[in-house]
């Protein structure tokens, strides 16, 4: 409860303050590539799904994969930049003050990801909200390689405190880790 109370202040003082921020991103985006912002369904809390909204960095016409297994060719110049500076999931803050995610937990995954869906229901990953940064992020491991990724993530869930949801937040935000690697 605690942690909820935390996603909703600190989203709110984000969108607030970011806001300027989202303005030229949308703008830019537009653009870019005609629709600046992405969503995709993905796994949620209890596997329940939910629609991601982030700033698009792909085509449009871009197939829906796991980003790993995404061509790099489908990035664009402004897609770079925003995955860079982590721009690109700002959007998420409406995800998180919706309930559907948190600003710490384990990333949200895709419902084709079967050995991942399958390596976090074992260690009980889907028994909290996703989350935009957590453990794992901030350690570099990503969604290739799902059975550590669902370690990193059980050992986030249960080691979970005040003192670490604001130390991911912290690193994130000045730059430690970073997201799923679009395939080179």
């Amino acid at each position: 409860m605690l942690f909820r109370f935390f996603d909703i202040v600190l989203s709110t003082i984000g969108i607030l303050l970011l806001f300027p921020v989202f303005l030229v991103i949308m703008l830019v985006g537009y653009l870019d590539t005609g629709s600046p912002l992405f969503r995709q369904q993905r796994v949620g809390k209890n596997k329940k799904p939910f629609t991601l909204i982030k700033f698009r960095t792909m085509n449009v016409d871009t197939k829906s994969v796991a980003t790993h297994l995404a061509d790099a060719n489908a990035v664009t110049k402004m897609g770079a930049f925003l995955r860079r500076t982590k721009l690109d999931e700002l959007p998420q803050l409406f995800n998180v003050i919706l309930g559907q995610m948190s600003l710490v937990g384990p990333r949200p995954g895709l419902y084709n990801q079967k050995e991942l869906l399958e390596e976090r229901s074992a260690a009980g990953v889907f028994d909290v909200r996703p989350g935009i940064t957590g453990y794992a992020q901030i350690n570099e491991v990503d969604m290739s390689t799902p059975k550590k990724l669902a370690k990193y993530d059980a050992e986030m869930i249960r080691t979970l405190s005040v003192k670490t949801y604001f130390m991911y937040i912290f690193k994130t935000a000045l730059g430690k880790g970073g997201g799923d690697r679009v395939k080179q």
